[in-house]
């Protein structure tokens, strides 16, 4: 086997709230297959659980109809108030017309076979992975879980939500998918090194307990974490830019510059591709979906809907008037029906949602986040936070306050080093994962992707360094880069906020890089960083991991951890 650090010897993993990406750091693309566990019930009498895949914090709530209708017609007369490229006016569809057709609309059925098949659940397995995990005919015998939800570990209060479950099903996945799909047996594990690539706003416990995984639970001979804008800019071949990640739940922008992730400008919408599908599918039920047997609470519906919306929304404003569009419905052993229904701009109202994230039935949630501060951790007592107090307890003792007593050249020296207030610090973080500095947003006003964009180019520190960033702003992610017209939407609602001295300069927004799926661009950049030569300094080998813990990952790390 190849020395440790060799790419023939790294896998990359990419782990993401619906996707996992893992791959050896020489294969050209990496196994994709759905981050989702199923786990054979113990007792058919207890309490059965599924996280949602389309049910924001696994809540089915029905949305406000009435604020919804409203936040609709907010958008359909912004796509209105622009002229095509051509200079003439979008032509109007009628809400009435679209639901009569597709009240009139019925099935045909078709002759072809999709070779598709349920999961053989005979063999008593304890869980299933991947696509296994979501083609079971009857899932009510099953748990199913999705371990990472919002780019962090899904911890909640039903079953199979703590912290030591969460673990458990990644490390199921991870080791069952390197066997199935890289076919490396899992006793092997110790003469190879992964890397891991982590969202840029993350939280350390989460990541220590990952890294734990890899180097104790699964046994890899090294690791070594990095952040996903980073490696976005490594698979891209950009040098610097602002990368705007739009996920399945989550939506993450931050500045890059030659390799390092701006702190400041890093900021995370919780919000992203599911959000949209969930809107579309309130439009199609608005507009009468003729698929009328349809459940979003089904898992076969979900994987439907995702695909009619991957299919069929847009943001091109020159794709206006009526569409007579058809869809496949197909389930194993089952005959596939075909499907015709006439939409409007429900096509482009869905994804105008990462504009106003009204649209996404938020409510009161908390949606914007910045990097949490550091809570400290007893492996590792040399931090900043014991650097800081270190600092102000120099300055009690130097400075020194003479004894109430009067006694002569006495000094009292503080008995605990007084931590410093934020104004102290140059470190800017609060308590919690919440906006600061200079976000100001109303409650009821989710900050929308161009907004977030705008924020984080504006946070860094000169305009040069703005200039830069507004003319290479990378979209990576599946969430939005493959929605026809995506480059031009994001081009011209960033061009509107910008303000002088800047708001002439080129603005350039890029969806798609040497004909790269821009899914993969972060998978891609990890592969690339297991090539480079300084990476061989930031390796974390397994015995020195358990013997230094989070400390030399603090020391390893190649961003200020």
């Amino acid at each position: 086997m190849e020395d440790v650090g060799e790419p023939e010897a790294t896998i990359v993993i990419h782990p993401g709230s619906y996707w996992l990406r893992i791959g050896r750091a020489i294969d050209p693309f990496p196994a994709s297959l759905p981050h989702v566990i199923a786990r054979r019930r113990k007792s058919q009498s207890s309490q059965r659980h599924e996280d949602g895949m389309l049910f924001r914090n696994n809540k089915r709530l029905p949305p406000d109809c009435k604020q919804m209708e409203r936040n609709v017609s907010i958008v359909q007369g912004v796509i209105n108030s622009r002229m095509t490229s051509s200079g003439q006016p979008r032509e109007p569809v009628s809400l009435q017309k679209e639901q009569e057709f597709n009240d009139a609309a019925k099935p045909s059925q078709l002759d072809e076979d999709y070779g598709m098949q349920w999961t053989n659940v005979q063999r008593e397995v304890d869980y299933l992975i991947g696509d296994k995990a979501l083609y079971i005919e009857s899932p009510d015998g099953y748990n199913i879980h999705w371990p990472i939800r919002n780019g962090s570990l899904n911890i909640h209060g039903g079953i199979g939500g703590s912290l030591t479950s969460v673990l458990q099903d990644l490390e199921c996945i991870w080791s069952m998918a390197i066997e199935k799909h890289l076919n490396i047996p899992r006793q092997d594990l110790s003469e190879f090194n992964a890397i891991l690539l982590i969202p840029d706003i993350y939280q350390r416990s989460h990541i220590k307990e990952l890294m734990n995984i890899l180097l104790v639970r699964m046994g890899f001979g090294a690791a070594l974490i990095h952040q996903e804008s980073v490696c976005a800019t490594y698979g891209s071949g950009l040098s610097s830019a602002c990368v705007v990640d739009v996920g399945d739940h989550k939506t993450a922008v931050s500045c890059v510059e030659d390799g390092i992730s701006h702190t400041n400008t890093r900021i995370c919408l919780a919000y992203g591709g599911r959000d949209i599908t969930r809107c579309f599918t309130w439009l199609l039920e608005r507009a009468r979906f003729p698929y009328r047997e349809c459940k979003p609470s089904r898992i076969m519906d979900n994987l439907l809907l995702i695909e009619l919306k991957e299919t069929f929304c847009h943001l091109d404003q020159d794709f206006d008037g009526p569409q007579l569009l058809d869809f496949h419905v197909s389930f194993p052993n089952q005959p596939t029906f075909m499907y015709k229904m006439n939409l409007g701009e429900e096509t482009m109202v869905a994804p105008m949602g990462l504009f106003y994230p009204g649209l996404f039935n938020i409510g009161d949630e908390d949606v914007t986040f910045t990097q949490p501060t550091n809570q400290g951790d007893p492996e590792d007592i040399h931090d900043e936070i014991f650097l800081l107090q270190t600092q102000q307890s120099t300055k009690v003792i130097k400075q020194g306050t003479f004894s109430p007593d009067g006694c002569d050249g006495t000094i009292q020296r503080s008995e605990s080093p007084t931590i410093p207030t934020q104004s102290d610090t140059f470190i800017h973080e609060t308590a919690q994962p919440t906006i600061f500095r200079r976000i100001v947003q109303e409650p009821d006003k989710p900050m929308g992707l161009d907004k977030a964009i705008h924020y984080s180019i504006e946070s860094c520190a000169s305009d040069e360094t703005r200039r830069k960033m507004y003319s290479n702003i990378l979209v990576v992610g599946g969430g939005i880069s493959f929605f026809q017209g995506a480059a031009e939407m994001l081009h011209h609602r960033v061009q509107l906020l910008m303000t002088p001295p800047l708001s002439g300069e080129k603005v350039e927004v890029i969806c798609k890089t040497k004909d790269l799926d821009p899914r993969l661009t972060c998978w891609k950049g990890g592969s690339v960083l297991a090539c480079l030569d300084t990476t061989q300094e930031l390796w974390i080998h397994q015995l020195e991991w358990k013997k230094h813990g989070l400390k030399v990952l603090r020391e390893r790390a190649p961003f200020v951890w």
